[in-house]
């Protein structure tokens, strides 16, 4: 299989990383035009199962390094897999809540808090899991990035006019938290279940290799996705209840952007994994987690979503990106 084993490369597949969990969110708002999110979300999860299985099946198949994808998920524990469905079905649900904050707030909104909150729980999770990095750095880092989140916060309150009252502002604020908190846990599982518990993936079983995870954890949100987005579509947050034979009636085009969106997150998922044992979980993560910073350029720059606001408004986005910038870096020095 392929492996990443240089510090420098690995820290540029976290940026890739960081702009393809930055980005998917364009194919839900994409959809949105004529798709509900609970919709697009069954296309989304799709997309992501078949982009693992596609990179386990060719990355994780071939090279001489570690062992191939047959062979380690034959040899893979129960009790790797089990971290690793886990791992799943936490990020499952925080990421539905997130779907549906973006749908509400918009992706400048939600991706800033819910996944910048995720980043500062998640960096110290994986720090004490895995003791890798240089803990002042990373706590400025994190610091900053705190900084950065309420910047947004209270951009986001002073918005200029938008089509979605107070009441459901405030709820896609609320998911995003809530989505956020929960999504700070699920990484050190899913490192667990790749033996990653002191800073080293072994890449042999009884352990799961990167790609041998990406298709455990993307089974995790499938099955998952089972339970919770069936209830979110009889019990949506906002509007009316929405049916599979809707979602059924979807034509392949619409289908298809939430497959891209899935593919696209699975793709930098698969990157975090293969650069963990070069750059550090608590840093993967960290720079993956960067997202919020290219979503608020999608939001800002390209939906207009603070059409309308002053300038003032501006100047804290302005600062949101400025100390998220001063964050990230931060964080990747401390794992030099």
């Amino acid at each position: 299989m392929v492996i990443v084993n240089s510090y420098a490369l690995a820290v540029f597949l976290c940026f890739v990383i960081m702009l393809c969990w930055g980005s998917w969110g364009n194919t839900q708002k994409l959809a949105a035009k004529s798709w509900r999110y609970e919709l697009f979300y069954w296309d989304y999860v799709i997309g992501m199962v078949l982009f693992a299985l596609f990179l386990a099946l060719t990355l994780g198949s071939f090279g001489t390094d570690g062992e191939s994808f047959f062979y380690n998920i034959g040899h893979t524990s129960w009790k790797s897999v089990g971290w690793i469905l886990l791992g799943g079905i936490i990020f499952n649900a925080s990421n539905i809540l997130l779907s549906a904050s973006t749908s509400i707030a918009g992706m400048s909104v939600a991706f800033p808090l819910g996944v910048g909150i995720a980043l500062v729980l998640g960096v110290i999770n994986n720090y004490i899991t895995n003791n890798k990095g240089n803990a002042v750095l990373l706590a400025i880092g994190v610091a900053l990035v705190v900084i950065a989140i309420v910047c947004n916060g209270i951009a986001s309150g002073m918005k200029g006019e938008s089509n979605v009252s107070k009441a459901d502002q405030k709820k896609g604020v609320i998911l995003a938290l809530i989505a956020g908190i929960v999504m700070s846990f699920f990484s050190s599982f899913v490192m667990r279940g790749m033996g990653n518990v002191t800073g080293e993936v072994p890449f042999i079983h009884p352990y799961a290799t990167p790609y041998t995870a990406s298709v455990i954890f993307t089974l995790g949100v499938f099955l998952s996705n089972i339970l919770f987005n069936t209830i979110v579509m009889k019990k949506p947050f906002v509007g009316e209840p929405v049916t599979y034979q809707q979602y059924f009636a979807g034509n392949a085009k619409t289908h298809l952007v939430g497959m891209l969106g899935g593919a696209i997150w699975c793709l930098g998922t698969a990157l975090s994994y293969i650069t963990s044992k070069a750059a550090g979980p608590a840093v993967s993560y960290a720079l993956g987690q960067g997202a919020p910073m290219i979503a608020a350029i999608w939001g800002v720059f390209v939906w207009k979503e603070f059409k309308g606001s002053n300038n003032k408004v501006y100047g804290l986005l302005g600062l949101m990106f400025l100390f998220f910038i001063a964050g990230l870096s931060l964080i990747v020095v401390a794992g030099m």
